[in-house]
């Protein structure tokens, strides 16, 4: 399995690993967000952070991302002037597989963005990494969230109840999963996105 690259360009976007740099762009992006982001993800309910907290945090995206053990990324405007939300190929999902996740600020939400990345990751998946599996999981309850996936021909496999965590001090929730294999990709919305990939030292490899 080859890694996945450092940067990648879409129609209306760029996809790329964390700097430090990105820490007040990524801050300003995620409090303006809140109302919107607490209701799906755990993570959303520490927030707001302090900017030194940001600095560190993408610290570690960026020397797992290196090191090759988790790849994190930033969704960006075309000239990168400001954060549209984050997204992932997480290798929790196993061995020969990714697990993308994503969330998109408020100002931006209903564009299409996160899907446009979405499938931009699952490409490079399986054409640049050639992994075998790649999986989205979703609360039930989250409308957007779960288009995606649908959109881009992953298939729905099973809802499982209280796995995810809880949203502040409540119970589990349930999680739906969906995976899109490599004899399925072919065919799948995401194999037709135009896109640019390219490695840590600028150079295209997709």
């Amino acid at each position: 399995m080859t890694d996945p690259p450092y940067r990648i360009v879409t129609e209306r976007t760029v996809v790329r690993c964390w700097e430090p740099r990105d820490a007040p762009a990524l801050k300003e992006a995620i409090d303006s967000s809140l109302r919107d982001l607490r209701p799906w993800l755990a993570w959303a309910y520490a927030e707001p952070r302090p900017l030194t907290e940001k600095v560190a945090l993408l610290r570690r995206f960026r020397g797992q991302f290196d090191l090759g053990r988790e790849f994190v990324y930033g969704i960006f405007t075309a000239d990168e002037s400001a954060v549209l939300g984050g997204t992932g190929l997480h290798t929790r999902s196993g061995d020969d597989s990714f697990e993308i996740g994503y969330w998109i600020r408020s100002s931006h939400m209903g564009r299409g963005l996160c899907t446009e990345a979405t499938a931009a990751l699952t490409r490079v998946a399986f054409e640049l990494c050639r992994v075998d599996r790649v999986e989205i999981r979703v609360d039930p309850e989250n409308g957007a969230s779960l288009a995606i996936p649908r959109k881009l021909g992953y298939v729905e496999e099973a809802t499982l109840r209280r796995r995810l965590p809880p949203h502040g001090n409540g119970a589990p929730r349930d999680v739906t999963h969906f995976t899109l294999f490599r004899d399925g990709f072919g065919r799948s919305p995401a194999a037709s996105i135009p896109l640019r990939a390219y490695d840590a030292l600028g150079e295209r490899v997709l």
